[in-house]
């Protein structure tokens, strides 16, 4: 395997698209193995004021930054209110959601590792 070429990709080159499996949420991929990352992919969430993302699982682990906003994380059985700053680990197959509350929408940074993410919601 030959090493990584640096990558550089500007704000106004990231697509932002909506989440299927909540209304309020969208994604752009900032960084990803189709720009040749070995390892991880970094992406940007925004969660509309009003927005909820309902009970789901992923596959692998997920790393958060929180960007701006304050919003609430539902992690297990326990519920955190997040604001720009913060950081979160969500480890692999745990169950999360997300819900803004505030009249402000929230912005976080999520890196995962490269490969399949099976995301499976919860009823």
């Amino acid at each position: 395997m030959s090493d990584p070429e640096l990558v550089i990709r500007r704000g106004g080159e990231i697509e932002y698209e909506s989440v299927d499996a909540a209304d309020g949420l969208r994604k752009g991929v900032l960084i990803d193995e189709d720009d040749g990352a070995p390892n991880f992919a970094v992406r940007r969430f925004t969660l509309d004021p009003g927005a909820a993302v309902p009970e789901h699982t992923n596959a692998v682990e997920h790393e958060q930054y929180v960007l701006e906003g304050e919003y609430t994380v539902g992690i297990g059985d326990e519920e955190y209110r997040v604001s720009a700053g913060d950081s979160l680990l969500i480890p692999a197959g745990t169950v999360h959601w997300y819900r803004n509350e505030g009249d402000d929408p929230g912005a976080f940074l999520c890196a995962v590792p490269n490969g399949d993410d099976e995301i499976r919601l919860l009823e």
